[in-house]
């Protein structure tokens, strides 16, 4: 196997943390972002939607979008569980797992590719509108993460899983983005202190 992979890119950031977690590592091959590699004749042939990461099989075969790789990961490895172990618990890791990737990182992603310099060949056209609001969304979203870890360590209950990386990827995707996380939410600064320190969070 073979990971495309690019230090910038915090989706492909999510899977080196979910390889380090498992205790993986594999082959890497670097996609120069701020080059425009991704949009290369040599890369599209890899993953013609042109996004970072990609994991290519042995057999030639490729799986992009990161959370399909790692379910792909987690199935030929299933220690430690990352997805959950029991119905109950999958069925809560992907709910907190979507909370994470489509209120919070989404949004910050999104206030950070319509508002940055360095997106605007990228995002063509960047919206400032779009980028106040998908901001406000970030805060908004935010405090309710903040309030439900009021009663639990992780995301998803008392184990880490898959969402808690998620949901760091994308708070330390709030300092490019010109976001800042409100000093009031305790639980969440908390939270963020506690997956920040793994070992894992420097992959």
């Amino acid at each position: 196997m073979r990971l495309y992979d690019s230090p910038f890119a915090p989706n492909a950031r999510r899977v080196r943390m979910f390889l380090a977690e498992k205790g993986l590592d594999l082959p890497r091959a670097n996609v120069d972002l701020a080059k425009l590699e991704q949009r290369s004749d040599d890369y599209n042939a890899v993953n013609p939607f042109q996004v970072i990461p990609a994991l290519e099989l042995d057999d030639g075969s490729v799986i992009t979008e990161s959370i399909a790789i790692c379910r792909y990961l987690e199935e030929l490895h299933p220690e430690p569980a990352l997805f959950g172990s029991t119905a109950r618990e999958r069925a809560e890791v992907e709910m907190w797992q979507r909370l994470a990737e489509f209120q919070l990182l989404f949004t910050i992603a999104q206030t950070f590719r319509h508002t940055h310099p360095a997106m605007r060949e990228m995002e063509n056209p960047q919206v400032p509108a779009w980028a106040e609001a998908s901001r406000a969304k970030a805060m908004t979203a935010m405090r309710r993460f903040d309030a439900a870890l009021a009663s639990r360590r992780y995301l998803a209950g008392e184990n880490f899983s898959v969402a808690d990386i998620t949901g760091l990827i994308a708070l330390d995707f709030t300092k490019p983005a010109r976001i800042v996380i409100p000093e009031e939410l305790g639980n969440l600064r908390r939270w963020r202190e506690d997956v920040a320190g793994r070992a894992s969070a420097k992959a």
